[in-house]
């Protein structure tokens, strides 16, 4: 088993909404955060990681992010606010976790 996250950003609090996948969540949003990475991230500056969820089987993984990005906007805004009502970015929280591990 390894370690993959579906993660969503944002550039505010209900603005441009992001769905990604990756191995390292972590590495991954250090390079949104900065720029590294061109594209839709980088035009629309979201760069805000306001909900991750942890999944283990690469497939499962893909699936998830697949269902994501056809979700209804309405329905991605629930599902951060549900886990995430605030909209923190929660970079610190898996900085702070990394560091612990």
């Amino acid at each position: 088993m390894s370690d993959f996250y579906v993660y969503i950003l944002t550039n505010k609090k209900k603005g441009t909404l992001y769905t990604g996948i990756t191995n390292n969540l972590y590495r991954r949003i250090y390079e949104h955060k900065n720029d590294i990475i061109g594209g839709f991230t980088k035009q629309f500056n979201v760069k805000m990681l306001v909900y991750y969820e942890h999944i283990n089987d690469p497939t499962v993984a893909i699936q998830r992010e697949k269902q994501l990005k056809k979700w209804k906007r309405k329905w991605k805004i629930h599902l951060i606010e549900k886990a995430n009502p605030d909209w923190n970015d929660l970079y610190e929280e898996i900085l702070d976790n990394k560091n612990n591990s």
